[in-house]
């Protein structure tokens, strides 16, 4: 796609599908500056949605463009790649060669017929969630970008921070890079005076702090969530969520599968899977166990009013970290 988008010489369909919303985005919008001129409202067309009409689309795709190259016409999200393509499926060998498809997807069945069709006429990439080393060496380059230096170390606390979101990694660089506007180089103090932890890494260090029996700083925070107005029992059932996880991983370790295979099965992330692997091993499957069955018995004596909710994440909090 980036050879294309050098030499100008563009398939006539490409299918970008997978689950980096970042990645879609930006090849969509450079695709369309690329291919239309600025302002050019005429020979372009954008459909979102599965209540996309198909007679509709072809009508206007055997429309010869106004006084230009070509005409775009860009789908997203409309599920044709999973039901109700076959009609696009048929019409797509045939169409006009100055007719250009862009299709935007999350997800797309490799066997329908409209992945055939585009397979054979066009170009497909698969956009996914990127791995550790790819996220530091992008992260990296936007720093230096900005003439700013950062450590590696710093942004690898960085990424466990914010999360592996790439609109989401963005967004907490601009912050970074207001905030040491006069500055050259970005420390870990920075990322915590003005990044945003992530709720899930927010969780995922209280449940170290746990591990690790430092009791004070779980309970902080609890404290700094219930701040943020998050509710008590929404945080348990992401702690459970996360022992729930480890336990997981952990028995994939123990079965003798490596992180991607273990990221694969755990739906998770190949960053955040090491991190779990890692975290795992604080514990034993028994400890996991014991731990998910008194969460569960936690939420009964909430839900029967036997204890207040704050009380009874917080009582749950201090017998886990208790030493």
């Amino acid at each position: 796609m980036n050879e294309d988008l050098k030499t100008g010489q563009f398939k006539q369909i490409y299918l970008l599908y997978g689950q980096e919303a970042y990645l879609k985005k930006q090849y969509k919008e450079r695709f369309i500056k690329a291919m239309i001129p600025e302002g050019d409202t005429m020979n372009f067309a954008s459909y979102e949605g599965k209540n996309t009409d198909v007679k509709e689309v072809i009508d206007l795709a055997e429309t010869l463009p106004f006084f230009a190259e070509r005409r775009l016409i860009v789908f997203e999200d409309t599920g044709f790649f999973k039901n109700a393509g076959a009609e696009l499926a048929e019409y797509i060998p045939d169409m006009p060669e100055t007719t250009y498809f862009i299709f935007i997807e999350n997800e797309v069945d490799k066997r329908s017929r409209l992945y055939k069709a585009v397979k054979a006429k066009g170009h497909i990439v698969e956009l996914t969630v990127q791995d550790e080393n790819t996220l530091r060496k992008w992260v990296a380059g936007l720093v230096k970008k900005e003439k700013k230096q950062m450590s590696q170390q710093d942004i690898a606390y960085f990424l466990n921070k914010v999360g592996t979101d790439m609109e989401n990694i963005t967004k907490e660089l601009e912050k970074l890079f207001c905030y040491a506007l006069d500055r050259e180089m970005l420390t870990r103090e920075d990322v915590d005076a003005v990044c945003v932890t992530q709720i899930t890494s927010h969780i995922f260090e209280m449940v170290n702090a746990v591990a690790r029996k430092d009791q004070r700083r779980a309970l902080d925070l609890y404290y700094e969530l219930l701040a943020l107005k998050e509710p008590p029992m929404r945080i348990l059932f992401l702690m459970i969520r996360e022992y729930r996880i480890l336990f997981h991983v952990k028995a994939l370790v123990q079965q003798g599968y490596a992180r991607k295979e273990i990221a694969s099965k755990a739906g998770l992330h190949p960053y955040a899977a090491g991190r779990y692997m890692d975290e795992a091993k604080r514990f034993g499957m028994k400890e996991l166990r014991t731990v998910m069955e008194e969460g569960a018995d936690i939420e009964q004596r909430v839900k029967t009013g036997l204890l207040t909710d704050n009380l009874a994440v917080e009582l749950f909090i201090v017998k886990q970290s208790g030493k």
